[in-house]
């Protein structure tokens, strides 16, 4: 049946990465190509490695920003540190139950970039150490959630701690920037991208994976990006208070 489509044979198993059987053959074969449960498929395929590719280079404006000021100001170590708990149990709990790696793939890029960002916070701090620390507890921490040693229950547990995790996350961070009455460092081009991925990422987790913990932690992120992303274009001409001398 392959065979007789009309994509060639060299291109089959790359077309199937996001139109997949049976929908392939309802696609390239019978051309039905208004069939909804498979434009759903493929329209949430798309969509997920949209976002996986998207998320290779999400937070590199807020790593150039940092580099570029030779400062963290504006972000909060608390919050990036809920943040990096929060996709590293993604990342794991997708990675554990064998989901289509386009369902999870952008915590794997998320989570490489969020710990740089910690790291250069806590460098320009003056944290050096710390900053070699805090990357390497990570490194051991994720080699052992992405082990078999790692059980199920464990991973489960962090995947339901998520919403909570990030909800905590953004919470920190928009009371900083509510405290300063500035965002800081934080990279507009980054939080906006974040926001749209969330959002997507709703819709691409009903139809590959229909985990209500995944789903869920997905809109409470939409909704804590959206009121980051709200203050910074609020903030965006505000100076940050003046120190205390």
């Amino acid at each position: 049946m392959v065979n007789s489509s009309i994509i060639p044979t060299f291109l089959v198993s790359w077309v199937q990465l996001i139109v997949p059987q049976p929908c392939f053959d309802k696609f390239f074969i019978d051309f039905d190509f208004l069939d909804g449960p498979c434009l759903k498929i493929a329209i949430s395929k798309c969509l997920g490695f949209a976002i996986i590719a998207g998320s290779c280079i999400v937070k590199v404006p807020q790593v150039v920003k940092i580099l570029g000021a030779r400062s963290g100001e504006g972000i909060n170590l608390y919050s990036i540190t809920c943040e990096i708990i929060a996709i590293s149990s993604t990342w794991a709990y997708g990675y554990a139950l064998k989901f289509p790696f386009s369902a999870y793939g952008e915590a794997v890029f998320l989570a490489f970039q969020t710990a740089l960002i910690a790291m250069l916070v806590l460098f320009y701090n003056g944290n050096t150490p710390v900053a070699i620390i805090y990357v390497t507890v990570y490194a051991f921490s994720m080699i052992y959630l992405l082990s078999p040693m790692a059980p199920m229950p464990l991973l489960s547990m962090l995947q339901a701690a998520n919403s909570l995790i990030i909800a905590i996350s953004k919470i920190i961070q928009a009371a900083a920037n509510y405290r300063n009455s500035s965002t800081g460092q934080l990279s507009a081009v980054t939080v906006t991208m974040l926001f749209l991925g969330a959002l997507a990422r709703i819709f691409t987790s009903i139809q590959e994976t229909g985990d209500f913990l995944v789903i869920c932690s997905y809109v409470v992120s939409s909704l804590f990006n959206g009121i980051i992303l709200f203050q910074i274009l609020y903030y965006w001409k505000v100076k940050p208070k003046q120190k205390k001398q």
